[in-house]
């Protein structure tokens, strides 16, 4: 099993940034590959960034691209979500997942998930 736990949601305004972090513990985190997806009230998870376990690839959503940016620190098992120009369309539940196969795009791929941190942005 892995335990992955979200931190560094809360309130900010628009043009600010946040930090999202996920520890995670259990198995080997350097095995897996990792997303951030978010969520809002009546919709499914949406895939917000990835990256390989490697951390050599990334993949970010049209919606973030060139604000957010996803990396990873194997030696922490942390994975890290740095937002900036954060506007109220990125009012979310944060989540971090990971699983060691499938496809890094696939949200159905992805076995371990966090309990999720909300993100809310004030205009």
């Amino acid at each position: 099993q892995v335990q992955l736990v979200e931190s560094g949601g809360g309130l900010v305004q628009a043009g600010g940034s946040l930090r999202l972090s996920c520890a995670a513990s259990g198995r080997t985190f350097s095995n897996f590959f990792m997303g951030w997806f978010r969520q809002t009230p009546g919709k499914e998870h949406q895939l917000v960034a990835c990256i390989t376990w490697s951390g050599g690839s990334t993949y970010y959503a049209d919606s973030v691209k060139g604000r957010f940016t996803i990396s990873r620190d194997n030696a922490k098992n942390t994975l890290y979500l740095q937002m900036n120009s954060l506007n109220s369309e990125d009012t979310a539940v944060y989540y971090c997942a990971g699983s060691q196969w499938g496809d890094p795009r696939s949200r159905g791929d992805y076995k371990y998930w966090g309990q999720g941190t909300q993100v809310t942005v004030s205009s």
